[in-house]
């Protein structure tokens, strides 16, 4: 019941609002042409800042870290085996960072998304 009396309540505002008949003066309407054409040529503008794309950050700290691992695993264990099974996973996780680094930037749009954008100095926008 509630539904309907909202609804015809809506109606008639809707019915109330297209029988109005007011126009803006043609003094208003350039006001907001200006208005609207000032706002579009600041957006149009082309910002003064400077982009540095972080996408192969992951890539080089997996790397770093695992090669640091792989020759901390060399330079502690003392089982040849055992060190070398250690360096060979290492080496593994750092070329597998690499290579899941570089699909995620063929698949996603990582590159647009780790961006850090710096404004320039002096530059007024």
């Amino acid at each position: 019941m509630r539904d309907n009396r909202s609804n015809t309540e809506i109606e008639e505002l809707i019915r109330a609002s297209l029988k109005m008949n007011d126009v803006p003066t043609g003094e208003l309407n350039n006001k907001l042409k200006a208005t609207l054409y000032q706002q579009e040529a600041v957006l149009r503008k082309p910002s003064a800042t400077h982009t540095l794309s972080l996408w192969y950050m992951p890539m080089i700290l997996n790397l770093i870290t695992f090669s640091l691992l792989a020759v901390l695993a060399l330079t502690i264990i003392e089982n040849i085996y055992l060190s070398y099974f250690a360096l060979g996973i290492c080496l593994y996780m750092g070329v597998a960072g690499i290579l899941i680094t570089i699909i995620g930037v063929k698949r996603t749009h990582m590159k647009e998304d780790i961006t850090i954008r710096i404004e320039k100095r002096g530059v007024l926008t």
